[in-house]
């Protein structure tokens, strides 16, 4: 009430002082070229919300090659409950006050994403048994072009020019960077269930898009969580998953993982309230390029072919949302 009386008060002054401090007409003058150069330099800045989604980009990335080692104690689908488990938990401990508000609509989406979230990263975690962490990454970043596809499938919105020539550069891109048997379509598990899993991660973000703003942060993550790690814990008795005997590693493992899941699903279901779905899967986009970085530290060497097919799929990240984050920012002004 203070702040809006001083400024009730400023807007009282303002009229005369206008009258003093208003420049000249040759000074009007002199001074209005300066102003074109204006609106161009806030596309340069990232807001607070995107700034935050380009750090947990970088922590998903390097998510990647913890999990392949994770996976030398544990199956992927008890380790996948694991970590959820503890993420759930994690959230829950800082939110559990907000837990009681929660609704029939928030138990119902988090109960969608939640189920998107467990398919996407199991598959992604069986995959990882058998390719390297840099590969599994740049395929999981088919989902970008996926998403407009997914779109076309489910809600008929055909996608556009761009989004199309997207899906061709990560087709090929997809073909060269499962190696020379994947020009003949010769698929591993490794690489199959994989692509699989992006379909889901866009479903994911599909969903999160279309119940962001509409439900708490803190309980949808907690309910998301939560389900993800019953599901995944349900899949192994069919899947056969033998269960793992106690281990230290696998025990940081799961709580570490856990933690930079609850951070990243907590920071994409809040950031992805002011920022448009094609903003924020573009900054993802960045995701299989940290994967790459990390993994090559760590010694993985993807051959030259591969990587020509990991730059046709960045390639088609950028260009399948080239045309939607136009339309974006001129709608949205003040996020980018």
């Amino acid at each position: 009430m203070h702040y809006i009386a001083h400024l009730y008060g400023l807007r009282s002054i303002l009229p005369n002082c206008r009258r003093i401090v208003r420049p000249t007409q040759v000074a009007r003058k002199t001074m209005t070229p300066a102003t074109p150069c204006k609106p161009s330099s806030p596309r340069l800045r990232l807001s607070k919300a995107e700034c935050v989604l380009v750090l947990i980009t970088m922590i998903w990335g390097g998510t990647f090659l913890l999990v392949q080692h994770a996976m030398t104690v544990s199956g992927p689908m008890f380790f996948v409950g694991l970590r959820f488990a503890a993420a759930a938990g994690l959230v829950a401990l800082f939110s559990w006050r907000s837990l009681r508000d929660l609704t029939l609509f928030e138990l119902r989406a988090g109960f969608f994403i939640g189920v998107a979230i467990m398919i996407g990263i199991g598959l992604q975690t069986v995959g990882l048994q058998t390719i390297p962490s840099s590969q599994s990454a740049f395929i999981t970043a088919l989902y970008v072009p996926f998403v407009p596809l997914l779109q076309w499938l489910v809600m008929g919105r055909r996608p556009g020019l761009m989004p199309s020539i997207g899906i061709m550069l990560a087709f090929a891109g997809l073909m060269l960077i499962c190696g020379p048997a994947g020009a003949s379509l010769n698929f591993n598990a490794g690489e199959m269930v994989t692509l699989i899993s992006t379909v889901a991660i866009a479903a994911e973000i599909i969903l999160i898009s279309s119940y962001a703003g509409r439900v708490d942060v803190r309980r949808v993550t907690v309910v998301q969580l939560a389900t993800a790690s019953i599901l995944a814990m349900l899949m192994i008795v069919p899947t056969g998953e033998v269960i793992p005997g106690f281990s230290w590693f696998l025990l940081a493992s799961a709580l570490g993982l856990g933690a930079a899941s609850a951070v990243i699903q907590l920071a994409m279901n809040w950031a992805q309230k002011s920022v448009s779905p094609t903003r924020a899967t573009l900054i993802y986009a960045g995701e299989p390029v940290w994967a790459g970085i990390v993994g090559r530290i760590a010694g993985e060497r993807l051959p030259g072919l591969a990587l020509v097919g990991a730059a046709l799929i960045v390639l088609a990240v950028i260009v399948s949302e080239r045309k939607a984050r136009v339309k974006t920012e001129a709608q949205v002004p003040d996020a980018v």
